[in-house]
């Protein structure tokens, strides 16, 4: 019997068997400009050869699977023979959901994974619990853990206590990676390049150059410097999809201060863009979304919980989803955690190697523990006593 784990994200789909590796791949569909009648899905997107102006059609919005058209078509695609050939009658699913999902939505799932599919049995969890299961096996003598999980739509805050969620210290704040890549496109369009068609380009450039600055103020004042002695200017040297496939940074030796460059590339110059955008998942006040930043929302969510607890959960906080992988990410939220908890409190920020598929991991080891099949609702449980089976079993 196989286990196929699927943490179904916004962004990015992370799959596998649980006796194999994981892999990433884009969530969504694609239609390029050149070629507007195809449809590229999921990893189909490597086949696009111009991908300038890429056009997406995204199953989740702010966070919710709602287009299930296009969730379909990318699930019949990994499922299919391209890529894990699933045997669905023998295999058991575990599928990722986000916090507090809609009853409606739940039921669609149930039906497409036991009508549609029919899969042997399904396990329908939350990613954060995936990633607690994933913390708890790597430290089996820690009692508590608080999961950040900062994704594609949202960042969310959820405190675990051996194994369970503690439903009252969930946190959301609406600040993810799609949020800074839109923002970041808007300030470039703004100052220099109209790039609001380019998602696809402008993202690369967020991993690329974005990182999260200790100091704020102090860095805006050096980005203000001009000539050598701004060191946090960088040109982005954008990708023309013929000879520069993928954009990429110019060295610090080959930036040009005064004039322009002579080889004819497009470039990018980003100065405070850098961090500023990545200081929204910090302080979302900046661009007027009414909200606490990630660090006055954790020691919220601390608070919240009963203070023989909240010790244990300031010593073991991990961080998962794309995000966290902002450079200095860690470190800021680590010296802002230990500003505002109490002195006498030790703080501990935890960064997997890899936070994108930490909860993957997580349902990995899940798949193999000996109480797996306890947990999973059967196709024969599902068809005798429908969603309710589900509703009953799945801790969501």
């Amino acid at each position: 019997m196989a286990t196929l784990v699927l943490d179904n994200g916004a962004y990015t789909a992370k799959i596998g068997y649980s006796h194999e590796t994981v892999s990433v791949i884009p969530n969504c569909q694609f239609r390029s400009k050149t070629s507007r009648l195809k449809t590229f899905t999921a990893n189909q997107l490597d086949e696009i050869k111009d991908p300038s102006g890429l056009f997406y059609i995204l199953p989740y919005q702010k966070g919710y699977l709602v287009n299930w058209d296009v969730q379909r078509k990318v699930w019949d695609h990994l499922f299919g023979k391209e890529m894990f050939k699933v045997e669905f009658a023998d295999t058991s699913v575990v599928i990722t959901e986000p916090y507090f999902n809609f009853t409606s939505i739940q039921e669609s799932m149930n039906e497409i994974l036991f009508e549609e599919y029919q899969f042997q049995s399904a396990l329908r969890i939350n990613a954060g619990s995936l990633s607690a299961h994933h913390y708890f096996r790597l430290n089996p003598s820690e009692l508590c853990c608080l999961v950040v999980d900062s994704g594609f739509s949202f960042t969310h805050i959820a405190p675990y206590c051996r194994g369970r969620k503690m439903k009252d210290g969930i946190f959301r704040i609406n600040v993810g990676g799609k949020l800074l890549t839109n923002h970041l496109k808007e300030i470039i369009s703004y100052r220099q390049l109209h790039v609001m068609d380019e998602t696809h380009v402008i993202n690369q450039v967020k991993e690329d150059v974005c990182y999260v600055s200790q100091d704020f103020y102090k860095d805006m004042e050096i980005a203000q410097l001009k000539g050598d002695d701004n060191t946090l200017m960088r040109d982005y040297v954008l990708p023309d999809f013929s000879s520069i496939k993928k954009g990429f940074c110019k060295p610090q030796e080959e930036m040009i201060f005064t004039g322009k460059y002579k080889t004819g590339e497009q470039i990018l110059r980003l100065a405070n863009e850098r961090f500023a955008v990545p200081e929204m998942l910090f302080n979302p006040s900046d661009i007027g979304i009414q909200e606490t930043g990630i660090s006055e929302t954790i020691v919220h969510s601390i608070k919240s919980m009963p203070e023989d607890m909240q010790p244990h959960f300031y010593q073991n906080i991990v961080l998962t989803g794309g995000n966290t992988l902002f450079p200095g990410f860690r470190e800021r939220l680590e010296a802002e955690l230990r500003s505002l908890s109490p002195a006498h409190l030790p703080v501990n920020v935890l960064l997997p190697a890899n936070p994108i598929s930490f909860s993957w991991e997580g349902g990995k080891l899940l798949a193999q523990n000996p109480d797996y099949d306890e947990m999973v609702v059967t196709r024969e449980d599902y068809e005798e006593n429908g969603h309710f089976i589900c509703e009953e079993n799945f801790d969501i």
